[in-house]
């Protein structure tokens, strides 16, 4: 399993994964789920994969080898004409790498992935999409400004409840952070390192692109203070009263 998230601000997206893969409880490793493309002052393509590794690296492979080609023999995404094309090539691409495995006697769950796209290609506004190993996709909007993949369910509340689009970058990043340690605390088949980007629109550029590590003092600091933060709100609400539930 793993967690990742991308979110729609004012200005622009961010995205943050972590890195954890496993097969196992003895089978733990560190594979990088954060992929990007750029044409500069043209494109900016990011995405994000969870689900079987296999699947999602063979997808990120033929993506990169596309965007290789000296030809036009094969679709590439740094040609598509907007998001919306790239997100139909991922999705294709995507469908077919699990069909073709499934095809050896597996069922096709054992090949399942999902993958979170976003970007911008100039001419459009920056896009975001969530797709899906059938290859279909849905696109964020005003009423839903980020996605989840993976192990979403621990560290939604947070992202429902102080979500706001004009939030500068680096609280987009502590809000996550939050977010992840909630997940990472609840869930062993998520885990740091936790990989970042950010994108300002209309610059066809990517922004800041790094790894928060474990022993990061900005992550140690937020994980434990929102501990304590919690602590001390639990203590400050009301305190319940059997009293006032018993029967006359």
């Amino acid at each position: 399993m793993t967690y990742c998230v991308g979110m729609h601000l004012d200005r622009g997206m961010v995205f943050m994964t972590d890195t954890r893969t496993n097969a196992g409880v003895d089978n733990i490793s560190t594979v990088r789920k954060l992929h990007t493309w750029e044409v500069t002052g043209e494109r900016v393509i990011t995405l994000m994969t969870a689900g079987n590794l296999a699947t999602t690296q063979a997808v990120v492979s033929i993506l990169d080898e596309r965007s290789k080609a000296p030809d036009d023999r094969e679709p590439s995404i740094l040609k598509a004409p907007s998001m919306f094309q790239v997100a139909r090539e991922v999705g294709a691409i995507l469908r077919e790498v699990i069909q073709s495995n499934s095809q050896t006697g597996f069922n096709n769950d054992s090949f399942s992935a999902t993958i979170m796209l976003g970007g911008q290609i100039k001419g459009s506004d920056p896009r975001l999409f969530m797709i899906y190993p059938e290859g279909n996709f849905i696109e964020a909007c005003a009423d839903t400004p980020f996605f989840q993949i993976g192990e979403a369910k621990y560290g939604k509340p947070i992202l429902v409840r102080a979500y706001d689009p004009a939030m500068r970058f680096e609280q987009a990043i502590k809000l996550l952070l939050v977010s992840f340690d909630s997940t990472i605390k609840s869930n062993l088949s998520v885990g740091l390192p936790l990989d970042f980007a950010t994108y300002t629109s209309d610059t066809y550029t990517m922004g800041h692109v790094s790894r928060i590590t474990g022993d990061d003092p900005y992550y140690r600091s937020v994980s434990d203070g929102w501990g304590e933060a919690l602590k001390l709100a639990f203590d400050q609400l009301p305190e319940f009263q059997f009293s006032e539930y018993e029967a006359p």
